[in-house]
């Protein structure tokens, strides 16, 4: 018994390279995300400013990542919905 050949991959991944070079791509999990890299008290302050103007209780407003870089710079992704319905 002969074993199929593998289809050819090449328009697929031209297609995923063009997917996700796109400058105005969207998540797909539809949440806005931000990436700050900021001093300690700036990164604080930013964050501050995030969850004041969209609460967690309707935005589901979070800190996706963070990590310290040298000098006490603060980089993190916050993330947060698009609307509150």
């Amino acid at each position: 018994m002969r074993v199929p050949a593998r289809p050819p991959l090449d328009s697929l991944k031209r297609s995923l390279d063009r997917q996700r070079n796109e400058p105005s791509r969207k998540s797909r999990d539809g949440f806005v995300r931000e990436t700050f890299m900021l001093p300690r008290a700036d990164a604080r302050a930013k964050a501050r400013e995030w969850f004041d103007r969209w609460p967690k209780q309707a935005y589901w407003t979070e800190i996706e990542s963070w990590c310290e870089r040298p000098d006490d710079v603060i980089e993190f992704t916050i993330r947060r919905l698009p609307t509150a319905d």
